[in-house]
């Protein structure tokens, strides 16, 4: 197996090589090559090269009027000048706190292929390794992960069998989180785990001390602890009928585009940290019904009690889905992460619970070792 560990750069690091002695270019705002010893070979002249030193060259390598470099042009740079990675604005953050591109690294291995279901989850460390995005793209002819994501859903041309095969087996962006829109609305794709209880443990709280001022303190905290379980097979429903509405998908780019924003992109890109917990957005539009039917159902201060403990589940839910993806956790926990990455990485059509496999038990969806793999069917 061979495996390469990389710096990431800033983008000052990169402007700083632009000289004939020390030359680094960029493609796609990402990979950086040093191409000083290819000065003298490129068929275009030195000179050409030169002009974008220290620049991003994605525009210039497409264009026909100039030259439209061939698929093999970018394999060889990947294979012979691959010198690192271009730091997201993030990264760059923590780059000048460390002082150098060097103390941060992605790592990439030319032999690990994340797409293919297995029946043994990854070790962790294989987990933080880089898809290789040109090849992937190439193989698969799915989606670039170079460039926005959504727009390539919804403008693409694919069937929804090629669609569910190819969103289904992950990649691993590597840097930061992939592209999804690519413009202003970047920054609401986009949720840090701990946005999740700022937001919405207050509104526990209130309605929960609601309750516990108007009902018997243990009547209350009944009412509040049934909240949670019945949130628990809320959450079984939501994932198994909802994010996974798989085989009864309209056939159309609509209806890819809607499945890929609400579930699908977790699926493509497992590893990403900002795309596990819900928007606050998103999760208000599917929590208004359930808000109303137990408002409607019971007297209010039940109510009260009882919404409070079903949304504090849904706060362990997106907590818990978080850690289970990025975090050393305690013995129970790590049984619980192994059955939820198994659900991405050998059986996504098994094993929708996360916070627990209770109603995976209960209606036969549980995934266990002996549980076939997920096919796949295109290559």
């Amino acid at each position: 197996m061979e495996t390469k560990t990389l710096p990431l750069y800033s983008q000052k690091d990169l402007k700083s090589h632009a000289s004939r002695d020390d030359c680094w270019v960029a493609l796609y705002q990402r990979k950086i090559y040093n191409v000083t010893r290819f000065l003298d070979e490129h068929p275009g002249g030195s000179q050409l090269l030169l002009d974008y030193a220290g620049q991003d060259v994605t525009e210039i390598m497409k264009d026909s009027a100039s030259h439209e470099h061939s698929n093999a042009a970018y394999e060889i740079l990947d294979d012979e000048y691959l010198a690192g990675y271009l730091a997201t604005p993030e990264e760059e953050a923590k780059l000048l706190q460390k002082g150098s591109g060097h103390e941060m690294e992605v790592r990439l291995d030319t032999d690990y292929d994340s797409t293919v279901f297995v029946a043994e989850v990854p070790p962790e460390e294989k987990l933080s390794i880089a898809t290789d995005y040109s090849r992937d793209y190439k193989r698969h002819k799915f989606l670039d992960l170079n460039q926005p994501l959504l727009w390539q859903v919804l403008f693409g041309s694919f069937s929804k069998e090629f669609y569910l095969d190819q969103v289904h087996r992950p990649r691993h962006y590597g840097r930061g989180s992939a592209p999804l829109f690519g413009n202003f609305l970047e920054p609401l794709s986009k949720t840090a785990w701990y946005v999740i209880p700022i937001c919405w443990v207050p509104v526990v709280l209130y309605h929960f001390r609601i309750g516990l001022q108007n009902l018997p303190a243990p009547f209350a905290v009944f009412l509040f602890a049934l909240g949670m379980f019945v949130w628990t097979l809320i959450e079984y429903g939501l994932h198994r009928f909802l994010f996974h509405l798989d085989a009864y998908l309209p056939e159309n780019q609509v209806a890819y585009t809607m499945h890929f924003l609400l579930h699908g992109v977790h699926h493509y890109l497992p590893m990403d940290r900002y795309r596990l917990v819900m928007p606050p957005t998103l999760f208000l539009v599917l929590c208004t019904p359930f808000y109303k039917l137990v408002f409607a159902l019971l007297p209010y201060n039940w109510a009260c009690a009882g919404f409070a403990g079903g949304l504090m589940g849904y706060v362990c839910y997106d907590l818990c889905h978080y850690f289970l993806h990025h975090a050393k956790l305690p013995s129970y926990l790590r049984k619980l992460k192994k059955y939820h990455m198994e659900h991405h990485y050998k059986n996504y059509e098994l094993g929708f619970g996360v916070t627990s496999w209770f109603w995976d038990k209960v209606f036969g969806t549980y995934l266990g070792d002996n549980a076939p793999l997920s096919t796949m069917k295109f290559e």
